[in-house]
């Protein structure tokens, strides 16, 4: 069975805005998902997120077409009443962040890819930038 890691919103913006430093870490990360040697998850709140960031810098149809792109790449799980209690009732301080977090554990990821390490203080799974999960492939 392959890995499966959580993308956060902020990597997930990183690779469809190609912004740099930080997209070619997260553009190897999806090469090894097109491969199917790791399991990319996403959950739906970024999907808006997103397409909200790009559509003010690229037009709407663009940003769209990248979210179709990407989706391929990726499985996007749920998020349900039970996501949102636990969101609701946590120590963690922003909510969205509380979503994605109880999303990543609630789909049986293994890792969080994200650059704000900070806003995660409370996983129990690991949390790793992209750059520091592709080394920790190559560690292995």
């Amino acid at each position: 069975m392959s890995r499966r890691i959580f993308v956060d919103t902020n990597v997930m913006l990183d690779l469809l805005g190609e912004r740099e430093p930080f997209y070619a870490p997260i553009a190897k990360i999806a090469t090894l998902a097109e491969k199917k040697n790791l399991t990319m998850v996403v959950s739906p709140i970024s999907f808006a997120t997103v397409n909200y960031f790009l559509s003010k810098y690229e037009s709407p149809k663009i940003a769209k077409e990248k979210l179709r792109k990407f989706k391929i790449l990726c499985e996007i799980c749920s998020m349900d009443e039970q996501t949102v209690e636990k969101g609701l009732n946590t120590p963690i301080k922003d909510f969205e962040d509380a979503l994605q977090y109880f999303s990543a554990t609630e789909s049986g990821c293994e890792i969080i890819i994200t650059r704000n390490g900070k806003d995660f203080k409370h996983s129990l799974l690991p949390v790793m930038t992209a750059s520091e999960f592709l080394k920790s492939l190559r560690d292995t």
